[in-house]
C-alpha cells in the first residue's frame, strides 16, 4: 500500500464497538471485495470492501473476517482467513500478508489460511445460534453485480438454514458514521492532499487548457503524496457543463471568461475527501459571477453553522432552502411571486439548487449514516450548496468537509483550501 501503516488499535476499537452490539452467541462474517474482470485477462484495480477494512485494516483480496465474541475458545473469537502466500505468489503478484504481518495490521492473533475456512466455520456454527450477514443497505446503493459478500450469504443460507439471521448493516451504519480520532486524522490527510492538488491548479489553469489536462495535474499531485488517486470520479466542468451535476467527461476546452467547477477529492488509506471549488479560466471573476459565487458562499457558511449535535437532516435542508431562497431573490433569479406560488413539495429555490446540501463522508465518499437519526459529534459531513444558471452559461457549487463538534460550529477539514474570491484571484495572478 502507498499509505503509511495505520495503528492496529483503531481496528481493535472498531471491532469492540461492533461486537458490543451483537446478540448473545452470534457470529458475524465480512468478506473482501472481488477483483472485477474487464475482458480477457484484464481486471480493474482492487478496491477493498470498506466494512472489512474498517474492522480489520486488511487491504487485500480473498480475505474473510469472522467475529464470535461468545465463542467457547479464545482462538475462535476473532479470526482472519487469508489466502496462503508462497514464493510463487510473491514473485508474480508481490508480497501478500503473512500471519505475522496480518497480526501487526489488524491486532488479530488467530489467522488461518483460507482453504480451512469451511472446516473452521462448520465447527463454529455448531456452537453459534445466530449469523450476522453483511448486506449493502446504503440509501443511494444500486447494485447490479453479484458481490463476493452476496455469494457468501447465499451459500451460508443454503448450508446453515436452521440458524437465526441478523443484519450487520444497521450496526455499521451507526458506528462507522461517528469517527474515531485516528479516522479524522486520515480524512484530514486526504483533505491536505486535495489542497495540494488545488493549489497546483491555480498557477496552471489558463485559457484554452483542456479539462483532462487539469485532471492529469491533480492525479500527478495526488499520487506523489501517497494517494491512490481520486476518491470518486472527478468532475472538471467548464462553462455550461457545470450545470450538469455529475458531468464526468472532462473533455472540453476551457474558454476565456468561463468558470471551471472542480468537484474533486483525493483518497488516503481508503478514506475520502470531497471538495468543490470554482476557478475563473482568465484568472478573474466577472461581477455577475462574483455575485452568484458570494451568494453560494454565504449559504455554505450559514448552513455549516447548523451542523450541530441533535440536528436532523430533513429540517436542516428546509432551513438551508430558506437561506438559498433569500439569496436567489437578491440575485434576481426569483421574485416574490415565485416564492408565494411555490409548490411545497418542490420549492421555488429548487429550480436553481436541486440537490441536497450535506451527506456523510468517510471511508465512502457518500458514507454510512442514517439520515433520519440526529447528528452526533465526530460525524463528518460535506456542505455543498450550489446555484446553477444554464441561461447564463455557468453554475457555481462550493463544498467543504466538516466535523461536528460537541459544542459550537463544526471543524472545517478544508479550512486551509482557498475559497474567497480575492484569494483565488490573487493566487492565480501572482
Amino acid at each position: 500500500m502507498k499509505y503509511h501503516q495505520i495503528d492496529s488499535h483503531l481496528f481493535i476499537k472498531n471491532r469492540a464497538k461492533f461486537t458490543a452490539q451483537m446478540k448473545p452467541n452470534s457470529v458475524a462474517i465480512f468478506n473482501s471485495n472481488d477483483i472485477y474482470p474487464v475482458s480477457a485477462d484484464s481486471t480493474l484495480p482492487f478496491a477493498q470492501h470498506r466494512d472489512i477494512f474498517y474492522l480489520s485494516g486488511v487491504d487485500q483480496e480473498e480475505s474473510i473476517l469472522l467475529l464470535f465474541p461468545d465463542a467457547p475458545y479464545e482462538h475462535l473469537k476473532q479470526i482472519l482467513f487469508l489466502k496462503e502466500t508462497n514464493e510463487h505468489i510473491a514473485i508474480w503478484e508481490g508480497e501478500k500478508l503473512t500471519k505475522d504481518r496480518a497480526f501487526e495490521v489488524s491486532g488479530i492473533k488467530s489467522v488461518i489460511w483460507l482453504q480451512d475456512f469451511h472446516k473452521t466455520l462448520k465447527e463454529i456454527m455448531a456452537y453459534a445460534e445466530t449469523m450476522y450477514i453483511n448486506t449493502n443497505e446504503h440509501y443511494r446503493a444500486t447494485i447490479e453485480t453479484e458481490t463476493r459478500e452476496t455469494r457468501f450469504v447465499k451459500w451460508w443460507k443454503e448450508n446453515y438454514p436452521a440458524h437465526k439471521v441478523e443484519k450487520s448493516n444497521p450496526i455499521l451504519q451507526r458506528i462507522r458514521s461517528v469517527k474515531e480520532s485516528e479516522e479524522l486524522d486520515l480524512i484530514q490527510e486526504a483533505c491536505n492532499i486535495t489542497e495540494k492538488g488545488f493549489r497546483r491548479l491555480l498557477s496552471f489553469v489558463k485559457p484554452n487548457v483542456m479539462e483532462y489536462e487539469i485532471e492529469a495535474e491533480l492525479m500527478h499531485e495526488f499520487l506523489r503524496n501517497r494517494s491512490k488517486g481520486f476518491a470518486y470520479t472527478p468532475i472538471i466542468a467548464s462553462g455550461n457543463s457545470a450545470n450538469v451535476l455529475h458531468y464526468i467527461e472532462n473533455n472540453l476546452q476551457c474558454k476565456a471568461g468561463d468558470l471551471i467547477l472542480l468537484d474533486i477529492g483525493a483518497e488516503y488509506a481508503n478514506y475520502s475527501s470531497d471538495m468543490t471549488r470554482m476557478i475563473p479560466v482568465s484568472g478573474r471573476f466577472t461581477d455577475r459571477q462574483k455575485a452568484v459565487y458570494n451568494a453560494v458562499l454565504h449559504v455554505k457558511n450559514e448552513a455549516t453553522k447548523m451542523l450541530t449535535p441533535g440536528t436532523l437532516w430533513k429540517p436542516y435542508q428546509v432551513e438551508v432552502g430558506k437561506i438559498m431562497t433569500s439569496e436567489l431573490l437578491g440575485l434576481g433569479l426569483l421574485d416574490k411571486a415565485d416564492v408565494q406560488n411555490e409548490n411545497p413539495e418542490w420549492p421555488a429555490y429548487k429550480k436553481y439548487f436541486m440537490h441536497g446540501t450535506s451527506h456523510h463522508m468517510g471511508l465512502d465518499t457518500h458514507d454510512y449514516g442514517l439520515l433520519h437519526e440526529p447528528m452526533q459529534a465526530n460525524m463528518v459531513f460535506t456542505v455543498e450548496p450550489g446555484i446553477y444558471i444554464p441561461a447564463e452559461g455557468f453554475g457555481i457549487r462550493l463544498e467543504d468537509d466538516v466535523v461536528i463538534q460537541e459544542k459550537g460550529a463544526p471543524f472545517n477539514l478544508m479550512r486551509n483550501i482557498p475559497i474567497e474570491v480575492d484569494e483565488i484571484e490573487s493566487l492565480m495572478n501572482s
